[in-house]
């Protein structure tokens, strides 16, 4: 694929994927520190825009459930 043609996903796996090449002790410092603080943009970027619109309304509703029958 060329480069015009190449999505922002491809373009960001494949600069991850230039950095583990160069700097493999960085990639397991950036996994720890993932780990601990948790990584909401890979969660997001790895789903469809309404597929997080339905796990966010499914979210809100349990907190709104979880209020209402308290």
């Amino acid at each position: 694929m060329s480069e015009d043609k190449e999505t922002p996903e491809m373009r960001r796996e494949k600069l991850r994927q230039e950095e583990i090449k160069q700097n493999p002790a960085g990639n397991l410092s950036d996994a720890f520190n993932r780990n601990e603080s948790g990584n909401l943009t890979d969660l997001v970027g790895g789903l469809s825009w309404k597929v997080t619109g339905i796990v966010l309304l499914v979210l809100i509703g349990f907190l709104a459930a979880l209020l209402f029958f308290r």
